[in-house]
């Protein structure tokens, strides 16, 4: 039997100057650190809090992760996540030739998560 290579996860938010803006992200991440025990789970921000992609993915591959998959959570394929990310990670890339490093594309377009803030959306209107 095999030995399955270790896989981690980074959630990429976008990062503001409020500290309790980030709180729904990391509430995310210890949900996604629970369902799956064997898979490291970090939260990362592009700007404005730490930890930066930069320093999430180095502490990723120490931690000896195989695969690292980035998980932007935005909306929607925004100039960050179009622009900045893949040459920021085309250079993580090449500085850990060992690790492959995957981004895939921002939450808010996955149909299910449509699918979740259309259900608040009628939950808020029914509230009111």
């Amino acid at each position: 039997m095999g030995v399955t290579a270790k896989c981690g996860m980074i959630l990429l938010a976008h990062g503001a100057r409020h500290p309790g803006w980030a709180e729904p992200f990391e509430r995310v991440r210890q949900q996604l650190a629970q369902r799956l025990p064997q898979t490291d789970v970090a939260l990362a921000f592009l700007e404005f809090m730490r930890p930066d992609l930069v320093t999430a993915v180095e502490q990723l591959v120490r931690q000896q992760c195989a695969e690292i998959v980035v998980v932007p959570m935005f909306l929607g394929q925004s100039g960050h996540v179009l622009r900045d990310l893949p040459p920021m990670l085309a250079q993580l890339q090449q500085a850990h030739p060992a690790t492959r490093l995957r981004l895939v594309r921002a939450a808010g377009d996955d149909a299910g998560v449509q699918a979740a803030l259309a259900a608040y959306c009628l939950q808020a209107l029914a509230a009111g």
